[in-house]
């Protein structure tokens, strides 16, 4: 089992947000530390993805412009609508 090492780190809240948070995590019963912790993992998770996501465009992007293969706009709707309706269907061949 991996040992995490947990270090602190500061960050400055103005008052207002420092007192909603401290009134959420009352709500929730669970600690400032915890529901602030809990937002920072969540939202660096999401953020990977984006990212992830945002890099697939590029290579996609960048792949097109070198082949040149593509599917219609008609193509792609249809093979989605097929999908929406749930039949098992390949996606519509890339072609120049």
């Amino acid at each position: 089992m991996a040992v995490t090492t947990s270090r602190p780190v500061a960050i400055k809240i103005d008052a207002d947000i420092k007192e909603r948070v401290k009134r959420l995590a009352d709500s929730r019963h669970r600690t400032p530390h915890w529901l602030m912790r809990e937002a920072i993992c969540q939202y660096v998770e999401r953020e990977e993805k984006r990212e992830a996501f945002r890099q697939d465009a590029i290579k996609a992007w960048n792949e097109y412009q070198v082949t040149g293969l593509h599917a219609t706009l008609e193509e792609a709707d249809a093979w989605l609508t097929k999908l929406a309706e749930g039949e098992d269907t390949e996606p519509p061949e890339c072609h120049v």
